[in-house]
C-alpha cells in the first residue's frame, strides 16, 4: 500500500535525476498539502509513470498515476516526460498528479497544421542531444531547425553524428556541421563500435533530451549510452540505412553513473515555437547584423547591409542565409498569433496551486 508523505521526504535520492535545492523550496507548499515529490518518466493516454521516493523505505519506486487533474487548455503546459510533480498517493482508484512544478527548461515545437500552439517534448533538461545519421547525406537545414529548437528550450544543444562505422568521411561531415552550429559540440559516434560514446557522455548534462528524425539511430544510441538493450530497435529497411525504431512515447531512462536521458519518437516536422533560439542558432548572422547601417535593416536591398555583403562575399553561405530567412518568416507568423497572456497565466496558476495546498494544512486528500 502507498502512503502519503507530509514532508518533502528524502529528496537526496533524486540527485542523480536532476533534483536541486531550488526544487526543495518550490515543493515545500505542496508537501504541506500532503503531496509527494516525483518525476514523470512516461506519459501515455492520460496516464503517466512517475518515479518517487517511498516515504517509508526511501527507495525509488515507479507508480502509474492519473494526470487529468493537471490538464491545461494550452498543450504547451500539458504534463510531459521530465516534469517534476506533486503526486497524491492516497487518491483512489489510483494515485494522481495533483501539481506540476515550474519548468527550468522545456523543449517545445509548434504543433502540426495551421494552429499556433506548442507541443512540449521534454521538460527540465539541461542538454538537448540532436542525433543525425551519417549513413545518409546530412540535412543541414533540418539540423539548423533542431539547433534553434534546442536553444529556445533554454538547454544546451549537443550534436551526435551517428553510424560512423558505415562511412569513411565522418570528419568532413563533422566540419560541415560545425560550421552551422556555432558554440555547439559536435561528436562523431558509432553505437556499433563504441566510437565517441565516452566523449558524448562527458558532454551531456544531468538530464538530456534526445531528438532526431526516424532512422537517426536514437534508440540504438540510447542503448549504447546505458550499456544495455532497454530500447527496442527495428532493423533498417535497406542499404540507405533509413532505419525505423519502435519508440512511440517519450521515456526517461537513468544512465549508469548518474543522469538521465529522455528518448523521443522520430520527428518528421520541426516547427519552431519562439524566436530567441533562432538568434542563437544563427549567431554569426545576428552578430553581423549589428554592423548594418540601419538598426532596423531587413537585410534585403538596404544600403550598407553587412549581412547581404557577407553573403555576396561568400562569408555566409547562400544556403545558410536562405535557411535563416525561412525560419525567420515562420517565427514571425507564430509571433503574430501567439497570445501574450500565457506567461501571466502560468504564474497565476502556480500561485493558485500553492495557495490551495497551503490551505490544506498538511492533511492529505481522501
Amino acid at each position: 500500500m502507498l502512503h502519503a508523505s507530509s514532508t518533502t521526504g528524502n529528496t537526496s535520492v533524486f540527485a542523480d535525476y536532476g533534483w536541486t535545492p531550488e526544487l526543495d523550496e518550490l515543493f515545500a507548499p505542496l508537501a504541506e498539502g500532503g503531496l509527494t515529490p516525483a518525476r514523470i518518466t512516461r506519459v501515455d493516454r492520460g496516464m503517466c509513470d512517475v518515479l518517487f521516493a517511498d516515504p517509508e523505505s526511501g527507495e525509488l519506486r515507479t507508480v502509474r498515476a492519473d494526470i487529468r487533474p493537471v490538464r491545461d487548455p494550452d498543450p504547451a503546459n500539458w504534463a510531459c516526460t521530465g516534469d517534476w510533480a506533486g503526486i497524491d498517493l492516497t487518491a483512489r482508484p489510483m494515485p494522481t498528479v495533483s501539481a506540476l512544478l515550474p519548468r527550468s527548461t522545456a523543449v517545445i515545437r509548434k504543433t502540426a497544421g495551421s494552429r499556433s500552439e506548442g507541443q512540449v517534448l521534454a521538460a527540465n533538461v539541461d542538454t538537448v542531444l540532436i542525433a543525425s545519421s551519417l549513413a545518409a547525406e546530412p540535412d543541414l537545414g533540418r539540423i539548423e531547425r533542431f539547433l534553434a529548437l534546442a536553444w529556445e528550450s533554454g538547454a544546451m544543444p549537443l550534436v551526435a553524428l551517428t553510424k560512423a562505422d558505415l562511412v569513411d568521411d565522418a570528419e568532413f561531415v563533422k566540419a560541415d556541421v560545425e560550421q552551422i552550429a556555432p558554440g555547439v559540440s559536435v561528436v562523431v559516434v558509432s553505437a556499433e563500435t563504441g566510437e565517441g560514446i565516452d566523449v558524448l557522455r562527458a558532454c551531456m548534462g544531468s538530464s538530456t533530451a534526445l531528438l532526431g528524425q526516424s532512422g537517426a539511430g536514437k534508440s540504438t544510441l540510447t542503448n549504447a549510452l546505458i550499456g544495455t538493450e532497454v530500447m527496442a530497435v527495428q532493423q533498417t529497411r535497406s542499404v540507405d540505412e533509413k532505419g525505423r525504431h519502435t519508440t512511440t512515447t517519450r521515456e526517461l531512462i537513468p544512465l549508469p553513473g548518474g543522469g538521465v536521458v529522455i528518448d523521443t519518437p522520430g520527428l518528421r516536422g520541426v516547427g519552431l515555437f519562439g524566436g530567441e533560439g533562432l538568434a542563437q542558432a544563427f549567431a554569426e548572422i545576428e552578430e553581423l547584423a549589428q554592423d548594418c547601417r540601419f538598426h532596423d535593416c531587413g537585410h534585403q536591398s538596404e544600403p550598407g547591409c553587412a549581412v547581404r555583403a557577407a553573403v555576396a562575399d561568400g562569408v555566409i553561405a547562400e544556403r545558410r542565409w536562405e535557411s535563416y530567412e525561412k525560419l525567420q518568416r515562420e517565427n514571425e507568423w507564430i509571433a503574430s498569433r501567439t497570445d501574450a497572456r500565457l506567461a501571466a497565466e502560468r504564474l497565476k496558476k502556480w500561485k493558485t496551486i500553492t495557495k490551495t495546498h497551503r490551505a490544506m494544512g498538511g492533511s492529505p486528500k481522501k
